[in-house]
């Protein structure tokens, strides 16, 4: 079976890796830099210390990568749009995209692109960091949970591939607690780590930093709850602080995006939060000033005296 990873960033990498012996894979991604990296000298994962390199294919036309069965779209949001053509290019016309990315919203445009019965959806709490052009760091192991929509035999199969390869996956009939359960995480963790340039495990050790993840927890949990979603943990401030502490020596891939000046996703992470709050009729004031900081740092990068 045809797999096309579309974007082999950090976590986009780290599936690669693990999956490059156990299926037919192409890797999509536009950075011709890396995917020549990829070529040439294959992908090369850090796990533990220890470096590995595995032979992989990557291409920057996703025609190159038809007829793919499944594409795992991994970019990050501000790319989605073009991962969606990437997947009208690439897919076989019975061929499924799942969307494993951060956020809210990607599902949407994907779907706009592709049409809702071809896209499904996951999760994944898998750690990674993109080292550099062909090289990225497995961070720290994760369960990765698919929807059995729209395709449960598709969904079925792709967990099973996973499962073969090392990664622990499973499938359900209700993703939306697992989803939310991971937003809440991110928006706890990820603008405030960017914003202070700061590695997880501070969040938890500091008292302001752990006052404001607090705060900006607790209006989306606010915005969770208003929606009728429940999540998959009872304490949602304390599960945010023992993920903090268990990826202590982890940069947040906000953090990462922000340490190499790419755009990152505070849009439809804590800006999600900020635009359903609008809509609920919910105050987001802390969310809301994430959101604002973030962007004026974007935007004016490279205007330092």
């Amino acid at each position: 079976m045809r797999i096309a990873i579309i974007g082999a960033g950090a976590i986009g990498g780290v599936l690669a890796w693990y999956l490059a012996p156990h299926c037919d894979l192409v890797i999509v991604d536009p950075w011709a830099g890396h995917v020549a990296a990829l070529n040439c000298d294959g992908l090369h994962c850090e796990r533990d210390g220890v470096t590995e390199a595995r032979r992989v294919r990557a291409v920057s036309d996703p025609a190159l990568a038809f007829p793919a069965k499944l594409a795992l779209v991994l970019v990050k949001a501000h790319q989605t749009a073009w991962a969606a053509e990437a997947c009208a290019v690439a897919l076989a016309p019975d061929g499924l995209a799942y969307t494993l990315q951060n956020g809210l919203g990607n599902h949407e445009v994907l779907a706009a692109e592709l049409g809702a019965t071809r896209v499904g959806q996951g999760v994944t709490a898998l750690g990674g960091t993109l080292l550099g052009p062909g090289r990225v760091r497995h961070a720290g192991m994760g369960a990765t949970t698919l929807s059995l929509t729209p395709n449960p035999a598709q969904a079925n199969a792709l967990a099973d591939l996973l499962n073969q390869a090392g990664l622990p996956t499973s499938v359900t009939a209700d993703l939306d607690s697992l989803i939310w359960g991971k937003l809440i995480v991110n928006v706890g963790i990820n603008a405030i780590t960017a914003l202070l340039r700061v590695r997880n495990g501070v969040l938890a050790e500091n008292s302001a930093a752990r006052g404001l993840l607090s705060a900006v927890v607790a209006e989306a949990v606010r915005v969770a709850a208003a929606q009728g979603i429940t999540l998959p943990y009872t304490d949602p401030v304390a599960h945010v602080l023992q993920v903090a502490r268990a990826t202590a020596a982890n940069q947040s891939s906000m953090l990462q995006d922000r340490l190499r000046g790419a755009p990152t996703e505070i849009a439809t992470i804590n800006g999600a939060i900020v635009a359903i709050g609008a809509k609920l009729g919910l105050p987001t004031p802390y969310n809301a000033a994430l959101v604002a900081l973030m962007t004026a740092l974007e935007t004016t990068q490279g205007e330092g005296v």
